[in-house]
């Protein structure tokens, strides 16, 4: 027997992480299991800083066969999954070793078989509910084989799609119904600017991002804008890390895609953010981000990137409403 290792970036491709957020995240999570003794890392020569493969030691084959329930396929099970007359969209079962149970498997392809022309897209939840009698079930194998390119695709085969979650917001007052629309990261500084906007009357709404589900709740934008009347220019602040700078602008490309236009970042609050929170720099654990990440910022993209290089961040929280309630703009 050999420990089960794969490429790394195998395993984001597989498990459809291409965002610069979903890798820090998975390189995270990766380094604690690592940490823990789940996983075992193999970085790439010479570029200790980066992951080459990912181990399962031998060791710890059986704590993670019990933490997930799995039990391999019997002979007979492979032999059934081989001989078993599988809808086209399916075929490549008989030659492929996949770890899902074969009654799960039937269950896909009765779906299959009932037809899917004309079906709506529906989140991805109530598919598996109807699938497998358990909505959590297809975010479960998403990321297994069943779902490698040119095999089953969620949107196309099972007419179903990830939902994010809706993003709640605030309106500012009348008198701002014009006025853009902020996006702010996080839930103590949202609370801070909704209080300053009831104020100032700066914004048509404020709206909370909840850090890295912002990215999958941009299609929300469209609930929003027709509440106040139609679409605004789209500002945001968050915390001045790589992940920070990240969010909003994976977002952006995607507001852009559904015919809004970009993200622009809050200026004024990332000014008085490096203002106040100089010498107050506090150190950033995650990976580095791309190079060109503090560009966005514009003409304040040299002063983020000092710090940054320097592996610091300043949370946003430095803007509290004791500095908000003084400033007018």
């Amino acid at each position: 027997m050999r420990p089960f290792s794969r490429g790394w970036e195998d395993l984001l491709e597989d498990a459809r992480l291409v965002s610069a957020v979903d890798r820090i995240e998975a390189e995270r999570d990766a380094r604690s299991l690592a940490a823990e003794g789940w996983l075992e890392i193999i970085s790439v020569r010479y570029k200790s800083h980066f992951i080459g493969r990912v181990v399962i030691p031998l060791a710890a084959e059986t704590r993670w066969r019990e933490s997930f329930g799995f039990v391999p396929p019997s002979d007979e099970e492979i032999r059934l999954i081989r001989e078993f007359n599988w809808e086209p969209d399916l075929a490549f079962l008989r030659d492929t070793r996949i770890n899902v149970p074969l009654v799960e498997l039937r269950q896909l392809n009765d779906f299959l078989k009932a037809g899917t022309e004309g079906r709506d897209i529906v989140p991805i939840k109530e598919r598996s509910l109807q699938i497998f009698g358990d909505e959590k079930r297809l975010d479960a194998i998403l990321a297994g084989a069943l779902f490698r390119s040119e095999r089953l695709d969620i949107r196309t085969h099972l007419r179903c799609e990830i939902v994010g979650e809706p993003l709640p917001w605030k309106r500012g007052p009348a008198s701002a119904s014009q006025q853009p629309v902020i996006v702010i990261e996080n839930a103590a500084t949202w609370q801070s600017y909704c209080r300053w906007n009831d104020e100032r009357r700066l914004f048509s709404a404020v709206v909370y991002g909840c850090g890295n589900r912002f990215i999958d709740g941009v299609r929300y934008f469209k609930d929003i804008f027709d509440e106040l009347g139609g679409p605004r220019k789209l500002l945001y602040f968050g915390d001045l890390d790589p992940q920070g700078l990240l969010i909003p602008q994976i977002g952006s490309a995607r507001a852009q895609k559904l015919g809004w236009t970009a993200i622009e970042p809050h200026a004024w609050s990332y000014r008085h953010l490096l203002i106040l929170g100089s010498g107050k720099g506090q150190p950033w654990d995650g990976e580095p981000g791309p190079s060109p990440l503090c560009e966005w910022l514009g003409e304040l993209a040299e002063p983020a990137r000092r710090i940054i290089s320097a592996g610091q961040r300043l949370p946003q929280e430095h803007l509290g409403w004791e500095f908000l309630q003084q400033q007018r703009i």
